[in-house]
């Protein structure tokens, strides 16, 4: 079993946390100690790396790992083969994909891209940015941004930039303007090829994909079960969304329940419809409501 080790990147920086979490969640103890890149896991045929989402597609593509999780812009950016498993919006670290866009000052003529020709244009995605100027037919010199992107636009050291955002009201702020949105990216599973080809690996990394999944589909979600006399059972059902259809079964008959037949009433809803949602069930007749958490929903 000595080989039977997947080599798996874990990003480091914003989605660290939420990917460590997700991953415990997901069944895997990984512990990452701040003074090292090489976490401690649970499981012996997972040996995990912390390494930047920037670089994590290079990697995976050359081999030195066989699988991880970074952001679909630095694929693009890297130009890179690898083989997508899954795409991820992480629901506590954003609700909607992030978003690359073009912004310049308020008070700029540029209008679209193609104004920017001759124009300094600020941005960590250098190679994505040259390639789309290229398709364009727009001559501009693109320089690599190491940070506070923003405040070179808005001093007017830079023309543009091409920066990432989720809802734009930062770059609003700056008193600067969005011209346009070039590329969206979620998080995303991505292996090697020759990682994938290999079954042992494919079925691991399947494996994590699915657990992940399962936990993030879970997330703002929990379960409810409750009892029902069977001539309230339709009243009640009529309140409950499900993923599928409620769990219906009997409850084993004693002198308690005095003839009445009564069922066990089990479901999954969204955690923020539990303080609408439970007063309702209590007027259509159901009793014993209990609400539980959910770690994972597979399927």
């Amino acid at each position: 079993m000595a080989d039977k080790v997947l080599k798996f990147g874990i990003p480091k920086g914003s989605l660290e946390n939420q990917t460590l979490e997700l991953m415990r969640k997901s069944g895997w103890r990984i512990t990452a100690d701040p003074r090292s890149y090489i976490p401690a896991t649970d499981d012996a045929t997972l040996s995990c790396r912390i390494l930047r989402p920037q670089e994590m597609p290079r990697y995976i593509a050359d081999g030195s790992l066989d699988a991880g999780i970074t952001g679909s812009d630095w694929i693009v950016e890297n130009n890179v083969t690898l083989q997508q498993v899954e795409s991820f919006i992480y629901a506590k670290a954003t609700l909607t994909p992030s978003r690359w866009v073009l912004y310049v000052r308020n008070d700029s003529p540029v209008k679209r891209l193609e104004d920017l020709q001759g124009k300094r244009i600020a941005t960590e995605l250098v190679q994505f940015v040259k390639r789309i100027l290229s398709e364009r037919k727009v001559a501009a010199d693109v320089e690599f941004s190491w940070g506070a992107t923003e405040a070179k636009v808005a001093e007017g050291i830079t023309d543009a930039a091409i920066d990432v955002t989720e809802t734009g009201s930062s770059i609003r702020a700056n008193g600067l303007r969005i011209v346009e949105e070039l590329m969206t990216s979620n998080p995303v599973l991505v292996a090697n090829p020759a990682a994938w080809a290999d079954a042992w690996k494919q079925a691991k990394i399947r494996q994590i994909g699915i657990l992940l999944r399962g936990a993030l589909d879970a997330e703002n979600r929990v379960g409810i079960k409750m009892n029902v006399a069977k001539e309230n059972l339709e009243k009640v059902i009529a309140l409950l969304p499900s993923i599928t259809a409620p769990t219906i079964s009997h409850l084993y008959p004693s002198q308690a329940l005095k003839g009445v037949e009564w069922l066990a009433v089990e479901t999954v809803i969204t955690e923020q419809t539990v303080r609408e949602l439970f007063p309702k069930l209590i007027e259509a007749g159901a009793v014993g409501i209990v609400e539980f958490p959910l770690n994972k929903i597979i399927g």
